[in-house]
């Protein structure tokens, strides 16, 4: 008989502090149970205001329930006798049942241990029905008591803090301790009627100290009937001992195949991982039980398609041995999960190639999928072992293989690729070949491996550049020798006529320059447009292309079809050093192109203005005129580059140069508004009041244009020669005329200030 100091002693309010986890999780009608608390004048109505602050309902009942104690015994009484009982009778007769229980197992009821509840109510329990669900979890039904010959040892209990609860099912049942002769070596041993009869009136899911059940226990002796018999009683099939183990783990484990299967009908889950991640198969093929894996492989083939399957859970694992296992006992090796996937993917996705190549010699498919997942691992030895293994990919297959294989720099595998009869010279779908791709990525092992396979090297990409093209591009020198060493024409012509040179001149390679040249490249040989290596590398102002390629003898006089040289474009482009590089290697500084610009027309009207003092140092002529009789300071007016007009004026005193339309560098840059080149050149003398063709001074091209700014400017000027208010154009207007037949918003303020200036208004 166990000591009665194991137990809480039922008193109300002890039974609600034993219970007060079920009890705050069952209350489900919380206003309810106030309101009768409040009637019966357990609690103030001012309670129930407090409460209110309470989000949640467990909050709220965890309150009561802590108010309920603080006020002592009778309090608790009244609360289960009669408010709970109205509020939630389901519940409170489960609370009558587990004190019941409590005392007839101690047998001793003149020690008040049945509490309150039993003394008041003298109803029976509610009856609920198996497939009924209650509010609240009730303890399982009491039976009749049984008597039990002496011999036999009762099941005995713990205390009720173990006991099954009341809301939630999945938390633990009773620990009962096992005793020789006792319910669990019944249900060990098979000793169905002896079991029956130590069962009655006692928790079918009570656990030893190992925390397993009737069931575990059955099923790990294989005990058929007995498994039976449980599950009819209400036996849990999901429920878990120390080690996280199922009944169902636990018959595999000891390999008992129609205890296994019988479980599995049941509805056991075959997927259940225990504390150490491993399934019943797992457990079985670690004992070597294989007729028990290949019972649970039958079961989930039948019942489990399209499912995660132990195949691929022993896969996502690298448990190559499981895996061998499970297909010694049938388990189809290409299955697919919900995700269309084989194991093998699985394996080969996470680099497991221990597993992968069990798989694979068992014969798994090899697809497109998982060619892309070795991918994603850059591992040359999974490659290596999937086409060892692979049959029948198809040959586009074969060749998207390939050009992964090339894009990631894997030789190893582009020549097992091609050994397997993979297609060298094939094209994807931006017509690359693989030598192409391997030469612009610049991969020189895989370019080795290609060249040396016989990939055509005269092949092109559509836009007519070549392997040579690409290699300048790319700037690698190995790729480039090797296929210089291959045979390749340092000249071969590609887009636009451009060479191998032109490529490497744009790209600012100057070793691959030298290279080419001394492979045979022509170092002045033109696009389709004139332009030779050095045009290109001055444009850019690549001044160590520029240097290479002066020493490699490149004419600086060469013009393309515009008549620009080199120093042309250098002035429009580059900086004073390419300029000066150009100069000391006797480029013209004044030569001129199809419109008489010189390099320095070209400086000025890009605003560079390194190059313009570079060529001004090289003798460029600061007057030269155009076909439009333009002079560079006509083109830094226009463009208010005024660095470049400092420039220019420093040079000499070509201030007032008109061009073909009599313009002087001031009139352009009224006409334009460059207020800051104005400024800069009056100081400088330029002449005010210069007329154009059409007779208009700098004042009637600021006022026409509707440059308020510039008219100001002008207007301003008070150190010379003043601004004409009166002069007239060709069609007699004044510059205030040619401002009022202007619709701008800067021509009315024009017309205002030149009013005032003429004293016409105030």
């Amino acid at each position: 008989m166990l000591s009665t100091s194991l137990f809480n002693n039922p008193y109300a309010i002890e039974v609600l502090q034993t219970k007060k986890k079920d009890l705050v999780e069952g209350i489900s009608n919380t206003e309810h149970l106030l309101n009768l608390l409040i009637d019966k004048g357990i609690l103030p109505p001012e309670k129930k205001v407090i409460m209110a602050n309470y989000r949640s309902r467990e909050e709220k009942n965890s309150r009561v329930l802590d108010i309920l104690v603080s006020q002592g015994e009778r309090a608790c009484r009244l609360f289960f006798y009669p408010c709970l009982k109205l509020a939630e009778p389901d519940l409170y007769e489960s609370i009558k049942e587990y004190v019941g229980d409590v005392n007839e197992n101690i047998r001793d009821a003149r020690r008040q241990l049945i509490g309150y509840l039993l003394e008041r109510d003298h109803g029976g329990p509610v009856k609920i029905k198996q497939n009924q669900t209650p509010k609240a979890l009730k303890a399982p039904e009491k039976p009749k008591r049984a008597v039990v010959p002496q011999k036999r040892e009762k099941l005995r209990f713990s205390e009720p803090e173990k006991t099954v609860p009341l809301v939630k099912r999945t938390e633990e049942p009773k620990a009962v301790p096992p005793k020789p002769g006792g319910v669990f070596d019944a249900a060990a041993a098979g000793d169905l009627s002896l079991l029956e009869e130590l069962l009655k009136g006692c928790d079918v899911n009570a656990v030893d100290s190992s925390k397993e059940t009737l069931l575990h226990m059955a099923a790990a002796h294989g005990r058929v009937p007995v498994i039976e018999f449980l599950l009819s009683k209400g036996a849990k099939l999901d429920v878990r001992d120390s080690k996280g183990r199922t009944p169902l783990h636990r018959a595999a484990e000891k390999g008992h195949v129609q205890a296994v299967k019988f479980l599995v009908q049941a509805g056991a889950d075959i997927y259940t991982l225990d504390s150490d991640s491993k399934t019943p198969a797992h457990l079985a093929a670690q004992n070597k039980h294989l007729s028990t894996v290949r019972a649970l492989v039958e079961e989930e083939t039948r019942s489990f398609r399209n499912h995660r399957a132990f195949l691929h859970m022993a896969a996502l694992k690298d448990d190559s041995s499981l895996a061998q296992v499970l297909l010694q006992s049938g388990a189809p090796v290409d299955a697919k999960d919900n995700k269309q996937r084989t194991a093998l993917f699985h394996a080969v996705n996470n680099g497991f190639e221990r597993t992968a190549r069990v798989l694979l010699e068992a014969g798994a498919q090899v697809d497109s999928g998982i060619i892309d997942a070795a991918f994603n691992h850059n591992s040359q030895s999974m490659y290596g072992l999937l086409l060892q293994y692979s049959k029948g990919l198809s040959p586009d297959t074969m060749l998207s293989a390939l050009f992964k294989a090339v894009q990631r720099n894997l030789q190893g595998i582009v020549a097992a690729l091609i050994d397997r009869g993979t297609d060298i010279n094939g094209r994807n779908e931006m017509q690359y070949t693989p030598v192409l791709l391997a030469v612009e990525l610049g991969h020189l092992e895989t370019a080795k491996v290609l060249v040396a396979k016989k990939a055509r090297l005269e092949e092109r990409l559509p836009n007519q550049n070549s392997a040579l093209h690409l290699a300048a591009q790319s700037g690698s020198l190995g790729v480039t020798q090797l296929l210089l060493e291959a045979g390749m024409d340092a000249n071969v012509a590609g887009p636009g006529d451009m060479a191998p040179l032109h490529v490497a001149a744009f790209h600012n390679k100057p070793v691959l320059v030298e290279v080419l040249v001394r492979a045979g490249a022509q170092v002045n040989a033109p696009t389709r447009e004139s332009l030779t290596a050095l045009h290109i590398a001055s444009q850019c102002g690549h001044d160590d292309v520029v240097s290479q390629l002066l020493r490699s003898k490149a004419d600086v006089h060469a013009k393309d079809r515009q008549s620009w040289t080199a120093l042309h474009y250098a002035g429009a482009r580059a900086g004073a050093a390419t300029v000066q590089q150009l100069l000391e290697n006797s480029a013209d500084p004044n030569v001129a192109d199809k419109e008489k610009k010189t390099p320095l027309h070209l400086a000025a009207l890009d605003g560079n203005s390194e190059a313009v003092s570079a060529l001004l140092l090289g003798k460029a002529r600061a007057g030269a005129k155009d076909m439009d009789g333009c002079t560079p300071l006509h083109y830094a007016a226009a463009k208010g580059h005024v660095r470049v007009a400092e420039a220019l004026l420093a040079s000499g005193k070509n201030n007032d140069d008109k061009n073909v339309w009599r313009k002087t560098p001031l009139h352009m840059a009224a006409e334009h508004g460059q207020d800051a080149v104005v400024d800069l050149l009056l100081p400088s003398g330029a002449k005010i009041n210069a007329l154009d063709n059409n007779r208009d001074t700098p004042l009637h091209c600021a006022c026409r244009a509707g440059h308020l700014g510039t008219v100001r400017s002008l207007l301003g000027w008070t150190q010379g020669e003043k601004a004409n208010l009166q002069a007239t154009n060709s069609v007699k207007k004044t510059p205030l005329q040619v401002a009022e037949s202007g619709q701008g918003e800067g021509h009315g303020q024009i017309v205002t200030l030149l009013k005032k200036k003429m004293l016409l208004i105030k």
